[in-house]
């Protein structure tokens, strides 16, 4: 590898690809999906989809990644392979649209620790549970305040992809994964003491009843969850070194995306258990229930003025290390094909992620015409809802499947053999991951293509 690329120590990959993977998706959507699909079988689904499904095509993108030691379409030019370049080219320009608006969600989490500490101090009364839902709407509305706090994210993760790949980077995720996963341990701790905790571990492992709907569901966000499809796992197993296992590090991050997931539903559905029934209707699908139901719900528990901060934390740490990812695989291009420097890549496309992300911030109330805009038909309303739309129904999918066909069936076995053998020794699963990619993985993926273009379903 070059002095401009770096490489990752053994744990740096880990917790930098689990950082990539952990995010919203893990603390907000999951448990909500969990929920509306009645817990335990979903999980299980869930579990063995990300098994069979997740696990080899992370796998897979490892291994382009650190075969050729190069950025998505970088890879595939050096694999001889300049046809299948397009999925690197869809990579960068998933990553590139997910920032976008990615950036203003995560900038919220700033806005709403802020919030959260001067409750804490002043107090949470009824007042001001009763006014959250304005509140909420009144700040998306307000033109400055989302493009502000969407440039202090963008600032953020422009820092540190500055500083590269292992003072940057590593650096980074070293400090704030274990504080990540502490932070959910006391929040998890803490509400084994609500009167919600025993229906809530009932709730997520005891097996029921689940729906073919329910199966897509688990399909399709095992395969989200984990930031596959996008160009981050073939970017980050670049800077992986030679002699580290590919599938021992895989399934690490595996674990911790999974184990972050069923941490943050224990804390979910605690406190939600802890509600009368009829309450219960408040957790919703929307991510805005982040910052209008929670507040109150922490602050109805014992030591809510420390528990509604450390959460708004918990968030913006697990938003901030996939916004490092999504930025990584665009400059990661730059620097490869057009041997930028890392500064000057980081400096401009995050100035222009940024100013194409505008259009996301002013689309939630700020600007009446970017807000109702229907560009896709019935598909989505407002700029962030169809950008949202677009990466989670086509670029994502559509880039998973090549992924799982290219190494399935493109690339040479012997080739991937090769590399997944070098630094874990003799691979006795190869046969079986070659056949998940080359059957399960695309059929899997192609159900969630099926059911948006035939079925109309819509995932995000």
């Amino acid at each position: 590898m070059t002095k401009e690329r770096g490489s990752f120590s053994r744990l740096g990959f880990i917790l930098a690809a689990a950082g990539s993977a952990i995010g919203l998706g893990n603390i907000w959507k999951f448990p909500y999906m969990t929920f509306e699909n009645n817990g335990g079988s979903f999980v299980l689904v869930y579990l063995l989809a990300v098994a069979v499904v997740g696990l080899p095509i992370m796998i897979a993108e490892i291994v382009i990644g650190r075969s050729t030691q190069k950025s998505p379409v970088a890879a595939f030019l050096a694999l001889k392979k300049p046809g299948w370049s397009i999925i690197g080219w869809l990579g960068i320009m998933t990553g590139f649209v997910i920032l976008s608006y990615y950036s203003v969600v995560a900038g919220w989490t700033v806005h709403y620790f802020i919030k959260s500490v001067g409750w804490s101090i002043r107090g949470f009364g009824p007042e001001t549970a009763a006014t959250l839902g304005d509140q909420f709407g009144l700040f998306l509305s307000r033109p400055f305040a989302q493009i502000g706090y969407h440039a202090l994210f963008m600032i953020f993760s422009m820092t540190v992809v500055i500083f590269g790949v292992k003072s940057g980077i590593e650096r980074l995720t070293t400090i704030l994964m274990p504080v990540l996963f502490g932070i959910l341990l006391i929040l998890v701790i803490t509400s084994a003491w609500s009167s919600g905790f025993p229906e809530a571990i009932r709730f997520l492992f005891k097996p029921c009843q689940i729906s073919p709907d329910s199966l897509l569901e688990a399909v399709g966000h095992a395969f989200f969850t984990l930031s596959l499809g996008m160009g981050a796992i073939i970017t980050y197993g670049s800077y992986m070194k030679k002699d580290e296992s590919v599938p021992r590090s895989a399934a690490l991050v595996c674990v911790m995306d999974t184990l972050i997931a069923l941490m943050a539903c224990v804390v979910m559905f605690s406190l939600i258990f802890s509600l009368p029934e009829a309450d219960r209707t408040q957790f919703s699908a929307s991510i805005g229930v982040m910052f209008t139901t929670l507040p109150k719900l922490f602050y109805s528990m014992h030591g809510g003025f420390i528990l509604s901060p450390l959460f708004y934390i918990l968030v913006g740490f697990a938003a901030l290390t996939s916004t490092i990812s999504l930025l990584e695989v665009v400059v990661a291009f730059f620097i490869d094909q057009l041997n930028w420097s890392r500064i000057r890549a980081t400096l401009l496309m995050g100035l222009t992620i940024f100013a194409f992300g505008i259009l996301s911030a002013l689309s939630l109330g700020a600007v009446q015409g970017l807000s109702v805009i229907r560009p896709l038909g019935g598909k989505s309303q407002g700029i962030f809802d169809t950008m949202d739309y677009l990466a989670s129904n086509w670029f994502l999918p559509v880039g998973g499947i090549l992924i799982a066909l290219f190494v399935g069936w493109i690339l040479p076995k012997a080739f991937s053999r090769k590399e997944v053998e070098e630094g874990h020794g003799p691979f006795r699963l190869h046969g079986l991951w070659i056949f998940l990619l080359r059957f399960v993985a695309p059929l899997a993926i192609g159900w969630i293509v099926y059911s948006v273009i035939i079925l109309g379903k819509s995932f995000n």
